[in-house]
């Protein structure tokens, strides 16, 4: 895979950028939906929610703790996935405990793998950036805050 910008010819992008839909489909048939109602109440709140974090997000945790790790540590993998990803996406999920109660932080632990799983695909910050605004999009215009 090239480095570089976003590999939109990249097949597993698109396997990536569909699989939340089955899950969102599933939460709001089982949960009820919140619908994106509250958007309207508080653009702002959904900008940071859906743009401004999700790139601050990948910027530390991909950009700066994935490749920090990458360099440091053996380039073992299992499943595919290495133990930089792995141990920069633990750290994405402890990091979103003093926000969500642990099972929710807990579960970001998997998209943070596919986003680390992208960065070092394409050795670049576009595609995991891309993934994470989805996915949040997806969450918050569903379920709300």
């Amino acid at each position: 895979m090239r480095a570089g910008p976003l590999a939109w010819r990249d097949p597993l992008l698109w396997v990536a950028l569909a699989a939340p839909l089955p899950l969102w489909a599933a939460l709001a048939w089982h949960g009820g939906a919140a619908g994106p109602a509250w958007i309207a109440d508080g653009p702002g709140r959904f900008a940071l929610l859906v743009l401004a974090y999700p790139v601050l997000e990948e910027i530390v945790f991909r950009g700066m703790i994935q490749d920090w790790l990458l360099r440091h540590l053996p380039p073992r993998r299992i499943l595919g996935i290495s133990g930089a990803n792995a141990a920069a996406s633990l750290l994405f999920a402890l990091a979103h405990l003093p926000a969500h109660p642990p099972l929710w932080a807990a579960a970001v632990f998997v998209p943070s793998l596919v986003y680390g799983f992208f960065f070092e695909r394409t050795r670049a910050l576009a595609a995991p950036v891309l993934l994470h605004v989805w996915y949040n999009l997806g969450y918050f215009a569903l379920f709300g805050m």
